[in-house]
């Protein structure tokens, strides 16, 4: 485990557990960061980018990793110039791509992710793009240059947990890159949950955001994610299809 580092676009994280900014209170950052042990932190660049509310950055605590994303674009066209204004902003090179055209489910377009990927990934960006788990998709984001997949494990905001967690497997098992568990991950067993299948990180806003104590939650899915990773690594037991399997001998001790 002392070795055991997630590495993005060249990067190495000790810590497996992004954490989500938006939802809640600027003045909660610093301790939720804290006590998440997180070193990535998404913002949304509209947070960044305003003269008259608090800007994020001033309260993001030195030395973590900002990863910028771009809600609120449509299409490939826009996702690139917010991310290019994140650049400019001084937010680094670090970014999620989030392309919507649904308002009503706000599930990612696929096909324009694609495209945004490789514009930017030939600007020299660390694009981690948010998609549907779809391995055809998956592979052309190998292809197109993404440094890892963020794929969706429910509708983003719902905390419904593992909706699609058969199809996240797949990826696991089949992209060579880190896959990123994001979106409707709601409670610390289930981002314990996609570690044991073998994710490389977890994503988590909403679940933080509408907790009673947003620190403390935090704290608790630091040790999950934690958990579930050490759990995958260990490699876990075997399922027995059938019938029982006694923990102790039952035999050499029992005589007619």
């Amino acid at each position: 485990m002392n070795n055991d580092t997630l590495i993005i676009g060249g990067h190495a994280f000790d810590s497996r557990f992004i954490l989500g900014s938006g939802k809640y209170s600027l003045h909660l950052i610093e301790a939720a960061v804290k006590d998440a042990g997180a070193q990535i932190i998404t913002l949304a660049v509209r947070r960044a980018n305003t003269k008259v509310q608090e800007n994020i950055l001033d309260f993001i605590p030195k030395g973590v990793t900002l990863l910028p994303n771009t809600s609120g674009a449509r299409n490939a066209e826009e996702a690139v110039r917010i991310a290019r204004l994140s650049r400019e902003l001084g937010c680094g090179d670090f970014v999620k791509i989030e392309i919507m055209r649904d308002s009503k489910y706000l599930l990612p377009d696929n096909q324009e992710t694609v495209r945004a990927t490789e514009i930017l990934a030939k600007e020299g960006f660390i694009v981690l793009p948010y998609m549907y788990p779809d391995l055809n998709t998956a592979r052309d984001l190998v292809s197109a240059g993404a440094a890892a997949v963020m794929p969706l494990a429910s509708p983003i905001g719902s905390n419904k947990g593992l909706a699609t967690k058969a199809f996240i497997q797949i990826l696991i098992d089949e992209i060579d890159l880190p896959i990123i568990v994001d979106a409707g991950i709601g409670r610390p067993s289930q981002a314990c949950e996609a570690m044991e299948m073998g994710a490389a990180a977890i994503m988590a806003n909403t679940a933080l955001a509408t907790a009673g104590d947003l620190p403390l939650m935090a704290a608790a899915f630091r040790q999950a994610i934690e958990a579930g990773r050490k759990a995958y690594l260990s490699g876990l037991g075997r399922v027995l299809a059938r019938g029982a399997s006694a923990s102790d001998p039952l035999t050499g001790f029992l005589h007619d």
